[in-house]
C-alpha cells in the first residue's frame, strides 16, 4: 500500500501541475461561474470519473475482479470493461473510442504505426490450454506435431494411431474429432497460433500466426466463453481456451510436451517457469512472446496479457484515475491473481511496467 500511496501523491502532483498550467483558462471559467472542470482550481476532489476499456477475453476474470475490488477503494471511479476479444480491443483503442484497450497479442509494427504513442503495459501471465469433450478420457498427452496436425485437419479421429501411441492405457474412442477455434479476432488465438507457428513448419507456412487466421478445419466460437460452450456441447470436440475457463467449467486440459521433452500441464508454477527469462529478453516496448519457452518445467503455451494506453491523454481527470487504477491493480491487485489461475508479474517485469506508467 505504501507504494500505491506514493504513486497517488505523484499523480496528484501531476494533476496540480496541469491545473496551474491551465491557470489562464481557470480565470476565464471563474468569470463565467464554471470553475469545476477536470483539473480546474475548483475541481471536486472526488468527482465521478468513468473509464471505458475493451479487448481480450483471456484476462476478463481477473480484470472483473480488479474492477470490483477497486470500487471499494475508489467508489467515484466507474470502470466498464467489455470482453470483446483482442482484435476488437486493438481496433477500439486505435480509434480512441475507449480509454484503454487490452490484448494478449502485442501489436505489430504496422498496427503501432496507426496508433503512435500507444504503450504496452503487461498485467499478468496466463496459459492457453487444450481441452476436449470425451467423458471416458480424463487425461490426455499431446506433442506439438500431433496438436498441429489435428488443427491442420490431418488427424481426424480420436483413435488415430499417433494419439494412441502418446496415450498408452487410455481408451480413445472410435469417434471423429470436432476442431473448435475462435471466430472473432482474439489474443488467445494469437498465442495459440504463435505457438503452432514455432513448432510446426507446415503450420507456419500454410496458416501462420495472428489474432485471426484462415482455419483449415473446424467450427468457431466467439470469445473464450464461446469456445468453452461449443466444446461442452459437442461430444468429440477439441478446443483451446484460457486456463481459468477450463477450470471454471470443469473441463480437462492436456499435458503438452515442451522443448525439453517433458509433458507439462498448465499451472501457476509452469507458467511462471515459462516467463523465467522474459525480463532480461524484453525489449524497451515490452512486446514479447514466451510460447515454446525453454526449461524443463515450462508450460509451452503461455503469454503475457497487456493493457494498451496512449502516452498522451486528452482528459486530465481520466488520466489520473486510470493511472491510479492501473498502479493499484499491478500492486494491491496482485493478491487476486493466483486464485484465478493467473501468474502475477515477476519483480523485474513489474519494474518495467511501473516505468511505463
Amino acid at each position: 500500500m505504501r507504494r500505491f500511496k506514493g504513486f497517488v501523491a505523484v499523480a496528484a502532483a501531476l494533476a496540480l501541475a496541469g491545473a496551474l498550467a491551465a491557470a489562464g483558462c481557470g480565470k476565464a471559467e471563474k468569470a463565467s461561474g464554471g470553475d469545476t472542470g477536470p483539473g480546474g482550481p475548483g475541481a471536486a476532489r472526488e468527482q465521478e470519473v468513468v473509464l471505458n476499456g475493451a479487448g481480450a477475453t483471456f484476462p476478463y476474470p481477473i480484470y472483473s475482479k480488479w474492477v470490483s475490488e477497486y470500487q471499494k477503494v475508489k467508489p467515484n471511479v466507474k470502470i466498464n470493461y467489455q470482453s470483446i476479444g483482442s482484435g476488437g480491443g486493438i481496433k477500439q483503442i486505435t480509434e480512441r473510442t475507449v480509454d484503454f484497450g487490452a490484448s494478449d497479442a502485442p501489436l505489430t509494427d504496422e498496427q503501432l504505426a496507426k496508433a503512435p504513442g500507444l504503450l504496452h503495459i503487461p498485467t499478468v501471465l496466463g496459459a492457453v490450454v487444450v481441452t476436449w469433450n470425451l467423458p471416458e478420457v480424463a487425461e490426455l498427452r499431446l506433442t506439438p506435431d500431433v496438436l498441429a496436425d489435428i488443427y491442420l485437419g490431418k488427424i481426424k479421429r480420436w483413435d488415430d494411431p499417433r494419439l494412441r501411441e502418446l496415450n498408452p492405457g487410455v481408451t480413445l474412442p472410435a469417434r471423429d474429432i470436432t476442431v473448435v477455434h475462435r471466430s472473432d479476432g482474439s489474443g488467445t488465438t494469437y498465442v495459440f497460433t504463435d505457438y503452432l507457428s514455432k513448432v510446426s513448419r507446415e503450420w507456419a507456412e500454410k496458416v501462420g500466426r495472428g489474432t485471426s487466421v484462415k482455419w483449415p478445419v473446424g467450427v468457431g466460437g466467439k470469445g473464450n466463453e464461446g469456445v468453452t460452450g461449443v466444446v461442452k456441447q459437442t461430444p468429440g470436440a477439441i478446443g483451446y481456451v484460457e486456463l481459468i475457463y477450463a477450470e471454471q467449467n470443469k473441463l480437462p486440459h492436456a499435458a503438452i510436451r515442451n522443448r525439453e521433452g517433458n509433458f507439462v500441464k498448465a499451472s501457476l508454477d509452469t507458467v511462471t517457469a515459462a516467463a523465467g527469462g522474459a525480463a532480461a529478453a524484453m525489449p524497451d516496448d515490452l512486446r514479447v512472446s514466451i510460447t515454446d519457452a525453454p526449461g524443463k518445467d515450462s508450460y509451452p503455451i503461455a503469454a503475457f496479457t497487456y493493457w494498451l494506453v496512449y502516452r498522451e491523454q486528452q482528459d486530465l481527470a481520466k488520466a489520473k484515475a486510470m493511472l491510479e487504477f492501473m498502479w493499484w491493480a499491478l500492486h494491491e491487485g496482485g493478491q487476486y491473481a493466483r486464485d484465478l489461475n493467473y501468474a502475477p508479474l515477476a519483480p523485474e517485469v513489474l519494474a518495467k511496467a511501473e516505468a511505463k506508467l
